[in-house]
């Protein structure tokens, strides 16, 4: 007989709320958790539990919270604070989803019994014929679609992944689901910030909690003329025009950055464009690995659109080549790779 046992990551929010209250109507038997990541962020504070707890409570199903405080600091934290005191732009949702949600969240699930654990992601697991294999595919749910930061977990787990909400085209639905089954958290307003940060004041995090401090420098063009001053490599980011405090006859971007010189390098829009770029900490899903060019899309930001491209793998990294050029790509993002909606893997850009 199968295991229908399933711990589901709940954050008090209406999207794992409703993923709940499905997973139980489809005949599942749910244990609901909530992570302890950061005191006082945005999705682990008081009435975030006291949320969750609730809705399990209306629905009958057992709810327990699991401290892993620690455990967030070293792979989460510290990597958001190394990547930028190495000039990268993290993004510690994808470092989440892998060593806390799809990592020590499956640990707790096989200790508790669980043959699966769920999440209120906008994603999907299924059985390929075409791959003989298990793949994580876009959901239904256009430009909320999240498989873009799933690409980083262990594909062994893709069977053990359940996502209730891979059929949804939109939140409106979500919410009606929770208004008409009395889910206090219907109407609870979506998380957009990185949780740990919830004031949106990265800066003011990093100089609070590393020694990363303001160190005025050079702003220097490709040539490497000196044309203003900046703040402190970490308060600017690839692609950004305003605040630069320089003047000009045609507008300037950041282009990079030299760490050494500790220079803010600059330059007109046409030369933020790059067609090829390389990927490192690389995660196959649907493959072991790419011994031949293949074509795909690629999304370099959870909020781009994909781009066509040729990758191919070079030892531990993948060699991205874009039909067409493409704008501001920012080591540290990720690079995710589609075949059609299924995803074929992903990595850090370099």
């Amino acid at each position: 007989m199968e295991n229908k046992k399933v711990l589901l990551g709940m954050s008090g929010g209406v999207d794992s709320s409703v993923s709940a209250l499905l997973l139980k109507q489809q005949g599942y038997e749910v244990i609901g958790s909530t992570l302890e990541l950061f005191a006082g962020s945005s999705c682990c504070n008081i009435n975030t539990y006291i949320d969750a707890k609730n809705v399990c409570n209306s629905i009958g199903i057992p709810h327990f919270t699991y401290d892993y405080k620690t455990e967030f600091r070293k792979y989460v934290i510290d990597d958001f604070i190394d990547c930028y005191a190495n000039c990268r732009t993290p993004n510690p949702c994808i470092e989440c989803n892998k060593y806390m949600k799809f990592g020590l969240m499956y640990e707790k699930a096989k200790e508790l019994g669980c043959n699966y654990i769920a999440t209120g992601h906008y994603a999907k697991t299924e059985y390929s014929e075409k791959y003989k294999r298990w793949v994580l595919k876009k959901s239904k749910a256009g430009k909320k679609d999240q498989s873009y930061v799933l690409w980083n977990i262990p594909k062994e787990l893709i069977e053990h992944v359940l996502f209730p909400l891979s059929d949804f085209e939109s939140k409106d639905e979500i919410r009606q689901i929770a208004k008409n089954n009395n889910l206090k958290v219907a109407n609870k307003p979506d998380s957009e910030d990185i949780c740990f940060v919830p004031d949106g004041n990265y800066k003011k995090f990093l100089e609070n909690n590393s020694n990363i401090k303001p160190k005025i420098g050079n702003i220097v063009n490709s040539k490497g003329e000196i044309l203003g001053t900046h703040t402190g490599l970490y308060n600017y980011t690839i692609g950004q025009r305003k605040g630069l405090g320089i003047s000009n006859s045609v507008p300037l971007f950041v282009l990079g950055f030299n760490k050494i010189k500790n220079e803010v390098i600059v330059g007109e829009e046409n030369e933020l464009y790059k067609d090829e770029i390389l990927v490192g900490d690389i995660n196959l899903l649907l493959v072991d690995e790419i011994t031949t060019p293949i074509e795909v899309e690629v999304k370099t930001r959870y909020s781009s659109k994909v781009a066509k491209a040729k990758i191919i793998q070079e030892n531990d990294k993948i060699k991205v080549k874009f039909d067409e050029p493409q704008r501001a790509i920012t080591p540290g993002q990720s690079a995710v790779f589609y075949m059609d909606d299924i995803v074929l893997g992903g990595g850090k850009i370099l």
